[in-house]
């Protein structure tokens, strides 16, 4: 008998420890690759961001473009060819795909990869979805040109009219369904510009009383309590990101729940033009996290980025110079094998986090005109969803 407790104790906290080591892997999806009315009447019928990737050329010497898709120039608005992307990221240990998502004052933007394609995909149980509202002004940089500044097709700042119609449609459309993601069991959803939400509502204490609103709806539309994360940088990319002042103590009188970052870029500027190593910008960025940790209020989400290389948003006949975005290093050596370092290192960080605080955020599944992408191409085939399948795959 005293046998049979001991194996009792022993199989209880295996299961605990088990329980301990689970993560939850979100991956940001970029919806530019499915033919819409806006793109199609700027710069011609069925235009999407697949005519960056396929015009994109070598910039300097040894530089790797075009990045050719394995599965083709596909159509994300197509069930049938969501289905395959959810079939691979499963099975690599992908739990979340974490949708860039658009609403400007004009409505909603680009929008049929996810409504389309992603909810009416025959296994879309198979992972699950959430949104990080991507409120940066929409500038012209399709392609952006050296010698022009980028004129805004779309403001970031919504007024209060336009976000209680975004978010209504967020509660009606997308929370009521049974895989949008949520923490604790609550529907998780993020934003991408603190100052631009901000700007838009007009002031602090406005935004506070919108964001207050927002949770009061969903708690009347039963879909309860929201997970309300910020996406948080220190760099500035695009020519009209907004700095957050005062960030640590924004995130208290907005009442936000969580921040994560979109990309290491936000953070760390590769070092070197044309090209940038892979591994150190990895050393710079994964050396941020203990210190994310300790400075902000709310619980911070590690990010790990795939690569960077903006240069297919660049005029092909520009000369390729360091201008600031897109015109940017593009980062080399984004190996399976040094992504997989970098996955292998995030788990290990992950393992010193409480239990409940352990998701990881990756750019991309499918950032192709900004280099950073996990969906196989013709050079690597599957090797960088190998490599998240080798980390994660088994939880």
């Amino acid at each position: 008998m005293k046998n049979a407790v001991n194996w009792s104790v022993l199989m209880i906290a295996g299961l605990c420890a088990l329980s301990a080591q689970a993560y939850e892997v979100a991956v940001y999806y970029f919806p530019s690759y499915h033919p819409n009315p806006v793109y199609s009447a700027r710069y011609g019928k069925d235009w999407t961001e697949w005519n960056l990737a396929k015009a994109a050329t070598p910039r300097f010497p040894g530089h790797d473009q075009p990045k050719v898709p394995a599965w083709g120039h596909e159509d994300e608005s197509d069930p049938a060819v969501m289905a395959r992307k959810i079939d691979a990221a499963a099975d690599a240990g992908v739990d979340v795909f974490l949708y860039d998502w658009y609403w400007h004052d004009t409505g909603l933007f680009i929008g049929d990869g996810l409504e389309k394609g992603f909810l009416q995909a025959p296994n879309r149980d198979r992972i699950k979805f959430a949104l990080m509202w991507a409120n940066h002004d929409w500038i012209e940089i399709f392609p952006a040109k050296s010698s022009i500044k980028p004129v805004t097709l779309n403001p970031g700042p919504v007024t209060k009219e336009t976000f209680v119609k975004a978010t209504d449609h967020i509660i009606r459309t997308y929370f009521s369904q049974p895989n949008y993601w949520r923490i604790d069991g609550k529907p998780y959803f993020s934003v991408y510009e603190l100052m631009t939400l901000i700007q838009g509502l007009g002031g602090v204490e406005a935004t506070r009383a919108a964001l207050d609103d927002f949770r009061d709806r969903a708690r009347k539309a039963g879909v309860g309590e929201l997970h309300l994360n910020a996406v948080m940088w220190g760099v500035q990319v695009l020519p009209s990101e907004r700095t957050v002042k005062d960030p640590e103590e924004l995130l208290g009188k907005l009442g936000m729940d969580s921040v994560t970052s979109y990309c290491w870029i936000h953070h760390v500027v590769p070092e070197g033009f044309p090209a940038a190593e892979y591994a150190p910008w990895m050393e710079q960025s994964a050396a941020l996290w203990p210190d994310f940790v300790k400075r902000w209020p709310v619980p911070y989400y590690p990010n790990v980025s795939m690569g960077w290389d903006s240069s297919p948003r660049t005029t092909q006949s520009d000369v390729f110079e360091n201008r600031g975005y897109p015109y940017t290093p593009v980062v080399v050596g984004n190996t399976p094998a040094a992504f997989k370092e970098a996955l292998t290192r995030a788990r290990a960080f992950l393992d010193t986090q409480p239990a409940d605080r352990r998701i990881l955020t990756i750019n991309a599944w499918n950032e192709w005109t900004e280099g950073s992408y996990l969906e196989p191409d013709t050079k690597n085939g599957t090797g960088y969803l190998d490599a998240l399948r080798e980390v994660f795959g088994g939880k």
